[in-house]
């Protein structure tokens, strides 16, 4: 299965029958607010939305688990109603010097797509990127420039972003440039649309009966977590520069 929408339900498999096997009563999903949530909020084009680590999808294989294996197990979101940023910076604050955060990586392109001088890097510029290069910024921390092929996102143009001896341009990588940042840019601005209010009742419903939790309190903890969001990609942007080639598809969008 090549199309990879079958991980979320992998992911669940493999982590509940190894709860099962050490009969631990729940599986942590530490997925933050961004990625759990984002993707079902604001499916991508006329792709589907993505329920991978989303709690009325887990809901749905406890049931699964349950008929199959008699087994009650719980899945639980402790990051659920914070941003990516706010975890890595409580991670710092616990961790110290120990959080190697620096030596993970985000990005899902393979090396002959993101290689710079027989290296493979991260793209730096596809959605999970976009949403790590936040949430460093949101954190208050840095990485090398290496770290990304696009070293720059203050760049003019999206081709002068990327190191000087790339030269793996595709329309694909572009649109997915394209695709990943005005993600998060309508993510930021979803609370001002005419239609929040319909999503937000709808998803708050789905969630409160998934998650166990009172309807009022989820609708709370989702608009804190859309406006904290929006603060934080507003200083990322701002950040960048007006003369940013991610500035620019932003307004061009707009």
């Amino acid at each position: 299965e090549n199309s990879a929408r079958s991980r979320g339900f992998k992911f669940s498999v493999v982590s509940t029958m190894a709860a099962y096997l050490i009969d631990a009563p729940s599986v942590i999903v530490p997925e933050s607010g961004q990625g759990a949530l984002a993707p079902v909020l604001l499916p991508v084009g006329q792709g589907y939305e993505d329920y991978r680590s989303y709690p009325a999808f887990t809901a749905l294989m406890a049931r699964f688990f349950n008929a199959l294996l008699g087994y009650q197990i719980q899945y639980r979101f402790p990051r659920l109603w914070m941003t990516k940023g706010e975890t890595l910076r409580d991670f710092i604050d616990v961790c110290g010097s120990d959080a190697r955060w620096a030596m993970t990586r985000s990005c899902w392109q393979q090396s002959r797509q993101v290689a710079v001088s027989g290296e493979r890097r991260q793209c730096g510029v596809c959605a999970a990127c976009v949403l790590r290069r936040l949430s460093v910024h949101a954190a208050g921390l840095d990485e090398p420039p290496e770290t990304y092929v696009w070293e720059s996102l203050k760049a003019a143009t999206w081709e002068t972003g990327a190191a000087k001896d790339f030269t793996s341009f595709t329309p694909a990588l572009r649109e997915y440039s394209i695709a990943g940042v005005l993600h998060f840019e309508h993510f930021a601005s979803l609370r001002e649309a005419v239609q929040y209010e319909l999503i937000k009742r709808r998803r708050t419903n789905e969630l409160a009966r998934s998650l166990s939790e009172p309807p009022a309190d989820v609708a709370q903890n989702l608009d804190r977590l859309l406006q904290q969001h929006a603060n934080e990609w507003s200083a990322f942007t701002n950040d960048l520069g007006s003369g940013s080639f991610v500035r620019q598809w932003i307004d061009d969008a707009s």
